[in-house]
């Protein structure tokens, strides 16, 4: 066998039974060589178990098969120029049963090369070419098919090596035109410019570009596509689709633009309105492209991306056709202005003051906490509002008492207070001095931050950033005052003074241990040691306060705000901000009766449409895993933990997500290590 391949007798086998299916040889007798050619590897492997020799590897062997197509489609050329008849079928049957045998990659990566060079000048190559593939059953078509838009290095070599075969052959029409595109998401953009291009360069196949269009628009403007389909295969549909659009023509975009413009306002609302910011992005993208497409003399659509408090998120601008400043405009007016500025004056006539003695005025800060309640509500002096808003975090934290007096009062201050100048950092100034406010005096503050969440008329920003300051609280609260202090020989020690007025024994008794401490040097060996920080946990008896109002009236849609409706993107922020308190709660008294409460919540939404909703949930239920007793967790919730584990198998299996399967099994692993445990 070995020795019959190596002479090339593969080639005269073949070429043999295209002459006999020219004169109507036996089927029996072709179907039989068909098995043996293309599964030879597999046959030789079974009788010899393992001893083959290296021309039967796969590797080797599919490649010498694609020489001996080769030569058998040399003989076939040389009997057309002949006027002899032969038929190419059973050629088409060999490369259609390796193809789907997974083997596309070994045996085209020698016919493809040598089929592009062949089919570059000569018209009868081109009609072999096409009819070895229109040969090919339907059943092994997609093999074939994607064998060759895969190795095709261009879409032009595509076009000269497939001809019109989607156009002719149903079965290779719905692979090119809906499989591909529309069902898989797993090619590069390689095979997507391959099979586009192919599109594109034949009058009888643009038809299909133009329907492949609207057809990938309407899966892209598609809500239900946007909430249920993976990022990853939005982001394939969208490369998609700015490659159909690089070549639509001028007469093309004048018969759909309507169409276009339909499209691209549904999708980019589909986009916007999702929480992952990788969807939004992509729809500004394919938002932008579509509009400088179909308005190649107006203006077109332009986005604005902001960053809000290391939190990105994207807002759309759509500005009217009047009022579209391009940046041609811009450069042309900042022209005129400065030749006006030249013509009125020039630097010459300028005599430039000496201002080598003048020295900075500097506003005072206000010293009392009261005292900064006026400025901030009422004062229009806008350094003194400044100065105010730089120092009251620290004005805060050194007056304890005095802010307990009007803590509320100053937090509904700080959550409805605006930015009067551009001061650097406003956002982070403000959002530090609610969070000392609420760590200086928690109870009061959290309820009247809980409360307010779910209030009428605040903006989304605001609700979100009440949930920001009641996660960095919980968080200050949550750990120890003092950080670790590593012991080291050259390390710094910090000074320890008498306070003025404290006679204590305790005081002069820690002050003198703690300068022996400082003055004696210790050697030692190995790692340093690092002193952990010790306190009582501050939001053990507030954790209640953070949590529970919350999760109280998420369902009761108000008439600015619905957590289960449009506004799902703070809904998923409300769900991490309760994950995150869940995980600070640990060792805490309310901990139990969080994770129940928690568990309910969760389950009550746990078949979201939202991929960043059902994110949050999952890690809702690892938070509660890792912070509740695990004796609690077997007396108190014994029937929900099964519900829960049998809906993240599901989740694991049937996700359209990658980070929600992918935490499912992560808490399914933390399952399974507390049953071990327990």
């Amino acid at each position: 066998l070995a020795q019959f391949l190596q002479e090339g007798r593969m080639s005269a086998l073949m070429w043999e039974v295209c002459q006999q299916q020219a004169q109507a040889g036996s089927a029996e007798l072709q179907e039989a060589l068909l098995n043996k050619i293309v599964c030879l590897p597999d046959h030789v492997s079974n009788k010899l178990q393992g001893r083959n020799p290296p021309v039967f590897f796969p590797q080797n062997y599919y490649p010498l098969l694609g020489g001996a197509v080769i030569q058998v489609l040399q003989k076939i050329s040389d009997s057309l120029r002949g006027g002899l008849d032969c038929s190419i079928s059973f050629v088409s049957h060999v490369l259609g049963k390796v193809c789907v045998h997974g083997r596309q990659k070994e045996i085209l990566s020698v016919l493809v090369p040598r089929l592009t060079d062949l089919t570059k000048s000569d018209c009868i190559w081109q009609r072999i070419c096409w009819r070895l593939v229109e040969c090919v059953p339907d059943r092994w078509m997609e093999a074939v098919v994607l064998g060759f838009v895969q190795s095709a290095p261009g879409a032009d070599t595509l076009s000269r090596l497939l001809g019109n075969l989607v156009v002719k052959n149903k079965k290779a029409q719905f692979v090119v035109t809906q499989k591909v595109l529309l069902l898989q998401y797993c090619h590069t953009t390689a095979v997507l410019q391959n099979l586009l291009g192919y599109l594109a360069l034949d009058s009888l196949r643009r038809a299909l570009l133009i329907k492949v269009l609207q057809e990938l628009l309407e899966t892209w403007g598609s809500s239900s596509a946007v909430k249920h389909s993976p990022p990853e295969q939005q982001q394939y549909i969208s490369k998609a689709i700015l490659i159909c659009l690089s070549h639509l023509k001028e007469p093309e975009i004048e018969s759909c633009r309507q169409e276009l413009l339909t499209s691209m306002m549904e999708g980019v609302k589909c986009h916007l309105d999702s929480n992952l910011p990788q969807v939004r992005r992509l729809g500004m993208i394919v938002a932008e492209s579509i509009s400088s497409k179909i308005n190649t003399d107006g203006p077109v659509l332009k986005f604005q991306v902001k960053v809000l408090m290391k939190c990105t998120s994207e807002a759309a601008t759509f500005p009217k056709r009047e009022g579209i400043f391009t940046k041609t405009n811009c450069v042309e007016n900042s022209q005129v202005a400065e030749n006006d500025c030249k013509n009125v004056m020039s630097d010459d006539d300028l005599i430039p003051y000496d201002m080598s003695e003048d020295k900075e005025l500097k506003t005072k800060a206000p010293v009392y906490i009261r005292d900064c309640i006026e400025v901030l509500t009422g004062s229009e002096d806008v350094d003194k509002w400044e100065a105010t808003i730089k120092a009251l975090e620290s004005l805060v934290r050194k007056n304890p008492a005095a802010t307990r007096e009007v803590s509320v009062e100053l937090a509904k201050i700080l959550l409805h207070l605006e930015e009067k100048t551009c001061i650097e950092g406003f956002v982070e100034l403000r959002q530090r001095a609610q969070v000392a406010v609420l760590t200086t005096d928690p109870i009061p503050v959290a309820k009247y931050l809980t409360s307010q969440f779910y209030s009428l008329n605040y903006s989304l920003r605001q609700r979100m950033d009440i949930l920001d300051v009641l996660v960095l609280a919980a968080q200050e609260l949550s750990y120890p005052k003092s950080h670790g202090k590593t012991k080291h020989s050259g390390a710094p020690n910090p000074r320890i003074q008498l306070l003025p007025g404290s006679d204590s024994s305790k005081d002069w008794r820690r002050i003198v241990d703690e300068r022996i401490k400082s003055k004696t040097r210790r050697f030692a060996t190995g790692q340093s040691q690092v002193e952990m920080a010790s306190g009582p946990n501050e939001f053990n008896s507030v954790a209640g306060h953070f949590f529970f109002p919350l999760i109280q009236h998420f369902d009761r849609p108000l008439t600015t705000f619905d957590l289960l409706g449009e506004d799902h993107f703070v809904l998923g922020r409300l769900v991490h901000t309760l994950a995150i308190l869940m995980h600070l709660a640990v060792n805490t008294v309310a901990v139990t009766a969080m994770g129940k409460a928690l568990l309910e919540f969760v389950w009550a939404l746990r078949f979201h449409t939202d991929s960043y909703v059902r994110q949050g949930l999952l890690s809702c239920i690892s938070s509660m895993l890792l912070s509740v007793p695990s004796e609690r967790l077997l007396q108190d919730m014994t029937d929900e933990l099964l519900e829960t584990q049998s809906w993240l198998g599901d989740v694991v299996e049937k996700d359209p997500d990658g980070d929600c399967r992918r935490l499912a099994l992560q808490t399914l692993l933390l399952m399974e290590n507390l049953k071990k445990k327990l």
